[in-house]
C-alpha cells in the first residue's frame, strides 16, 4: 500500500508540475509581449563547450533574479500592492516557486565547480526557467493587483498599505509606529501570507526608528 500511494503521490506532483508549465506556456502566448522580453541567456548552447566564463554569468543572472524576488519580500509594501506574488493558491507564482528551488538547488558554490557539461546543462537550464517563470509571474501580477480581492477586502489592503507608510514615516512618533504596524498586521491577517523575512524586515525597520526616536 505504501508503495501504491508514493506512486499516486509521484504521479500527482508530475501532473501538477505540467500544469504549472501549461499554465506558463499559455500566458506567453495570451501576452506575447511579455515572453518577448525573456530572453534565454547568451550563453553557450548544448551543443557548444561552455567556460568558466559562461558558468558565472548563469550565476550572476541567478543572483539578478534573486535579487528582484528580495525586493518583494523586504518590502512590505510591495507585496500589499501586488499580493498575487505570495499567494501559493496562484499556478504561476507556485511554478516560479518551484523553478526558484531548483535553480537554488543546483546553483554551484564557485562557477570553477562544474566540470561536467550535465550539470552545465541542468544548471544553466534552471536558471532560464526561473527567469521566465519569475518575469511571467510578476507581469501578471502587476497586471490584476488586488483585483482578485472583493471590495471589502480591498478596503483592507488599502487600509494596510497607509498604516504601512505609517509605521515607516521617520515624522511619526514611536507610540504611532508601533501603533500602525500592529494595525496593518491586524488588517491583512487572512488576506495576503507575509514570508517570514517579509516580517522580520518590516519589524526591523519599525524598532530601529522607534530606537531612534527615543
Amino acid at each position: 500500500m505504501a508503495g501504491i500511494f508514493a506512486g499516486w503521490g509521484r504521479a500527482l506532483s508530475r501532473a501538477n508540475d505540467t500544469r504549472h508549465k501549461q499554465k506558463i506556456e499559455m500566458y506567453k502566448l495570451k501576452h506575447p509581449e511579455v515572453a518577448g522580453h525573456r530572453e534565454p541567456l547568451s550563453l553557450a548552447k548544448e551543443t557548444e563547450p561552455f567556460t568558466e566564463s559562461d558558468v558565472a554569468k548563469a550565476m550572476a543572472a541567478h543572483d539578478a533574479v534573486n535579487r528582484r524576488w528580495l525586493d518583494y519580500e523586504l518590502d512590505v509594501g510591495k507585496l500589499i500592492d501586488f499580493p498575487m506574488m505570495t499567494d501559493v493558491r496562484e499556478p504561476l507564482t507556485v511554478a516560479f516557486l518551484r523553478a526558484k528551488r531548483d535553480a537554488d538547488a543546483l546553483r554551484p558554490v564557485t562557477a570553477a565547480e562544474v566540470t561536467a557539461k550535465s550539470r552545465w546543462d541542468d544548471y544553466r537550464n534552471a536558471v532560464n526557467a526561473f527567469d521566465v517563470a519569475f518575469g511571467v509571474a510578476e507581469q501578471e501580477a502587476k497586471r490584476i493587483k488586488d483585483t482578485a480581492f472583493t471590495e471589502p477586502q480591498r478596503q483592507r489592503l488599502s487600509t494596510a498599505r497607509k498604516l504601512v507608510n505609517i509605521a515607516e514615516n521617520e515624522a511619526a512618533s514611536p507610540a504611532e509606529r508601533q501603533t500602525a504596524y500592529k494595525r496593518a498586521r491586524h488588517e491583512l491577517e487572512g488576506l495576503i501570507v507575509l514570508p517570514d523575512i517579509t516580517i522580520a524586515a518590516l519589524e526591523q525597520k519599525v524598532a530601529t526608528m522607534i530606537d531612534r526616536g527615543k
